[in-house]
């Protein structure tokens, strides 16, 4: 099974979208192994987002990603980074088709209320920053034979 990291930004944790982007991976079939609230300080913002440094837009990313709380959170599945990002939408809320996360609660690319890995490798980064292996729960789901075969 592939995991991917997800986090509820600081707008969706102040809308209250928290239960509702995890109760959408959930219904879909895919598990959650680990979830929590935090506060990221500005050095894990900037490792977490390297790969924008130097860009004109990388201080307006650290500061809102520091703004306020965040839910982070590990999810596994078949697939999980592909389709969680087909979950997510269009990172401008404006191109997310309707249904989606962005779509439904997005306005604003800034303000686009959850985040995903984008390959493997990323997810693999990505939970390594902000998980250890000890909060990285494995566990067998009740529910898992009759979601695959």
């Amino acid at each position: 099974m592939e995991r991917t990291f997800v986090m509820v930004k600081p707008d969706g944790v102040q809308r209250g979208l928290v239960g509702e982007v995890v109760a959408r991976f959930e219904r879909r079939g895919f598990k959650l192994v680990a979830l929590k609230m935090l506060r990221i300080h500005r050095d894990l913002a900037e490792r977490h987002y390297a790969e924008h440094q130097g860009k004109p837009f990388f201080e307006d990313l650290v500061s809102y990603i520091t703004s306020g709380p965040v839910a982070a959170m590990v999810i596994e599945g078949r697939n999980v980074v592909a389709t969680i990002r087909e979950m997510m939408g269009a990172t401008q809320p404006a191109k997310a088709l309707p249904g989606t996360i962005r779509g439904t609660y997005g306005i604003d690319v800034g303000r686009n209320i959850v985040h995903g890995s984008d390959s493997p490798a990323s997810a693999a980064r990505e939970i390594e920053l902000f998980f250890v292996d000890a909060e990285l729960l494995d566990y067998q789901q009740a529910l898992e034979p009759w979601i695959h075969e």
